[in-house]
């Protein structure tokens, strides 16, 4: 405390600052420019998280790979999956910046679950944020295109869900 104060000084903070991991995808190298289509993919994701304190540390981008193949047998999203067991993996959390690069089909339900077990939050653009493994409204099992398609923030920092018939 100081004497004339009565205030208790507080040592100097930083932000801060969470290291994240940005997940990636082209499909050919014929058809699409892998690096106008990462840059793209990164921005994305970093606008999502900049506001956050978000720092990316960490990119893993597949070149060549059809989203129609698991991400399992991606050499880049195989070993984003593999990370999260490594405690020192490096990042505390994963950012897609376009989750439609990422996931097809049921992949989304088959991947997400790797995450949440280990912890490490995964943020999409399209809800704004973290996916919520406790929240049915943004973890879903559903087809990740489903979900996409109908998740959106609504106003108040949580996310509203109308699914489609």
């Amino acid at each position: 405390m100081t004497a004339t104060t009565g205030l208790t000084s507080l040592p100097n903070t930083q932000p801060l600052t969470i290291r994240f991991a940005s997940w990636e995808r082209v499909s050919t190298e014929d058809r699409q420019d892998p690096q106008s289509s990462r840059a793209w993919q990164y921005a994305r994701g970093k606008t999502l998280i900049a506001p956050h304190g978000g720092q990316i540390v960490a990119e893993f981008f597949d070149i060549d790979k059809s989203r129609s193949i698991p991400p399992q047998r991606r050499p880049e999203a195989s070993r984003l999956l593999a990370a999260p067991a490594d405690p020192g993996r490096g990042f505390d959390a994963v950012v897609v910046g376009e989750p439609q690069r990422a996931f097809y089909g049921n992949q989304f339900g088959n991947t997400f679950p790797v995450f949440a077990h280990y912890g490490v939050p995964l943020w999409v653009p399209e809800i704004g944020g973290p996916i919520d493994p406790d929240n049915d409204r943004t973890s879903r099992s559903a087809t990740w295109p489903r979900c996409a398609g109908t998740m959106r923030p609504n106003g108040s920092g949580q996310t509203s869900q109308s699914m489609k018939p």
